[in-house]
């Protein structure tokens, strides 16, 4: 919903007292510097403002000031770590709405090795549980840029993916059970850590990737993995998407499900994030050469350390002698397969850097990810000669990030107010293929 389309008055000054007093002191801020940070965006969206800011620490705590809401009619906006990228995290600026935030539920309630799983509130903050899980030799597999600063309860109610998607699956397929406050107040306990229940809906998978619509996720039971012993990441050079979608077919008949992220990456995209970011080791060219597009790829598994080095490099070769493969680099060291990594992630804030631009977080079919490609670039390149392509994502499971950057003799603002033709086109073919305008970021207030 648009600032301009959401008509409500400001919250009574009797609702934020009752709320205050149930909150108690030191759980709310109600001061406009205090709550300013909790209203702007991460990066796109609305800044907003609100009167209040409540900040609960249990679940008891979190249901009895939602039912105030419910018996006041008073918006709530779930705020989790603030690092949403569709300004659904932020009120309007009407003052019509409370912000309720999880930051302080965020205690590991419980780790099951036997049943391999970890119990944490909706507050914790998504790089502690991969700690937790590392602390007791076990793996948890959600992986995105913002781990050190989002929350559980925000990564479950957008259903986020990042790089692990192709072999864990998204953030459904890592829960087994939630706790929920329901917009009445009333607390729906479905914490639970079965593998196997055939009673009835499986109701969980309503509030994983509501965005917060249904109700409050405060607590959650996640499925722990063995930790990978063995790992290897390659940077690989490909003719174009259709090898790369083609090679990725290659390695998992060879190396199986040990294919756990599969990247592919427009070669400007490396190119402008090597020229416009700091210059030091970290942002040194990988592969430079003539290449059209490259593959960001990593191999886990058990085993030796290096066990997957060699069946990884045969495989490669065998990819190139097949015309999939143009070039390709192993990193030697750790270190050098972190700054692989941080040079992708590093993709979002080049992009601030290179212009404004319009972003699409889509997916299709895996088999369509070249065709659409395709048709998108050939649109836009008609309608706007000299636009800047940034393309970019998780091939492996169809999820591309695709953010047409302006021309560089335009300006930011006139590019901008082109974004609903660009938005058209882009989603017109999305729309052809059978595929989502939104595979991992969610709906929020830019999508609406």
């Amino acid at each position: 919903m648009s600032t301009a389309a959401h008509l409500a008055k400001p919250v009574s000054a009797d609702v934020l007292d009752r709320l205050k007093r149930a909150a108690g002191p030191g759980n709310y801020l109600d001061t406009p510097e205090d709550i300013h940070p909790y209203c702007q965006p991460w990066r796109d969206g609305w800044p907003g403002k609100a009167p209040l800011v409540l900040k609960p620490r249990s679940t008891a705590e979190m249901a009895a000031l939602v039912k105030i809401c419910a018996e006041t009619k008073t918006p709530i906006v779930p705020l989790s770590g603030n690092t949403g990228l569709t300004g659904g995290s932020q009120p309007h600026d009407d003052m019509s709405e409370v912000v309720i935030s999880t930051e302080r539920m965020n205690k590991v309630r419980a780790i099951d090795l036997q049943n391999d799983t970890i119990t944490v509130e909706a507050g914790v903050i998504l790089a502690e549980v991969q700690r937790q899980a590392e602390a007791v030799n076990r793996f948890f597999p959600l992986s995105l840029g913002a781990e050190g600063s989002c929350r559980i309860g925000g990564n479950l109610s957008t259903n986020a993916g990042g790089i692990q998607v192709l072999r864990y699956g998204n953030a459904r397929a890592l829960v087994l059970g939630v706790e929920v406050v329901l917009a009445s107040g009333a607390v729906w306990d479905g914490l639970r850590g079965l593998r196997k229940d055939n009673t009835g809906y499986d109701l969980k998978h309503l509030f994983i990737g509501a965005e917060g619509t249904l109700g409050i996720i405060t607590a959650a039971v996640l499925k722990l993995f063995p930790r990978p012993t063995a790992r290897e990441t390659a940077l690989v050079a490909v003719p174009d998407p259709a090898a790369g979608v083609d090679l990725l077919g290659y390695l998992r008949d060879r190396l199986g499900e040990s294919v756990s992220s599969f990247e592919l990456i427009r070669k400007p995209c490396i190119d402008w994030t090597v020229e416009l970011l700091e210059k030091s080791p970290r942002f040194e060219h990988p592969m430079p050469g003539n290449h059209a597009w490259h593959v960001l790829m990593e191999v886990t598994g058990q085993g030796a350390s290096d066990s997957l080095r060699e069946p990884l490099e045969s495989a490669l070769a065998g990819a190139m002698e097949s015309g999939l493969v143009t070039d390709a680099v192993i990193p030697q060291t750790s270190e050098q397969a972190r700054r692989l990594w941080q040079m992708r992630e590093d993709i979002a804030l080049m992009q601030t850097r290179l212009g404004t631009g319009i972003k699409h977080d889509v997916s299709v079919p895996v088999s369509k990810v070249a065709e659409f490609l395709a048709r998108a670039d050939a649109a836009l390149e008609k309608a706007y000669p000299g636009i800047r392509l940034v393309a970019f994502g998780h091939a492996g499971d169809g999820n591309m990030h695709y953010n047409p950057i302006a021309p560089e003799n335009w300006d930011g603002k006139r590019f901008y107010a082109e974004r609903e033709k660009v938005n058209r086109i882009v989603h017109d073919i999305i729309a052809g293929l059978n595929g989502s305008i939104s595979a991992e970021h969610g709906i929020g207030r830019l999508r609406m």
